[in-house]
């Protein structure tokens, strides 16, 4: 039962793979897989910590802790399972530094800044974020650095997460 449920995982995944077909699609896909980057996320939360005022330094160390803390999560996880990613060439840093996929980061990562978003940023952020999160996640499998069941698991994980946090930290003034 298992294995036929993972032959049907690498099977759709296949169905969206574009990683091996150059045009606008990989591209998109690319851009879309590259914003959710936790190195992306740093930086940008560097800068608001380095420029913004009180309030803006308040959350983006907030959302700093909330990424750092599902990231050890994450890690465990994949440490745990050792499911090795689908093959292919794109992504080389991905299969070099992290050769397990799952569950996704960015998945994780993206759905939980959705959620945090809607708690804690600007009215307009949590509505992009919602639309930006699974474009993130299935740019993930579209490039072949992960399996559909991958980017569930991390958005279900991402889910969980951005609501501990909320209920850990409340509202951001």
């Amino acid at each position: 039962m298992l294995q036929r449920l993972l032959n049907a995982d690498a099977r759709g995944s296949q169905a969206l793979r574009r990683a091996e077909q150059p045009g606008p699609l990989r591209v998109l896909a690319t851009l879309f897989a590259h914003s959710g980057d936790s190195w992306f996320w740093a930086a940008a939360l560097a800068i608001v910590l380095w420029r913004g005022g009180g309030a803006w330094r308040d959350w983006a160390t907030h959302i700093f802790l909330a990424i750092a803390s599902l990231a050890v999560i994450v890690l465990i996880l994949k440490l745990l399972v050792r499911r090795r990613r689908p093959p292919g060439e794109w992504g080389a840093i991905y299969r070099s530094t992290d050769p397990h996929s799952f569950p996704s980061g960015h998945a994780a990562r993206a759905t939980m800044l959705a959620v945090l978003l809607f708690a804690w940023g600007p009215s307009w952020a949590g509505p992009l974020a919602v639309v930006w999160a699974p474009l993130v996640s299935l740019a993930r499998v579209a490039l072949g650095v992960h399996y559909l069941s991958d980017i569930v698991a991390g958005g279900i994980l991402g889910l969980a997460a951005g609501a501990i946090a909320i209920v850990a930290v409340g509202t951001l003034p």
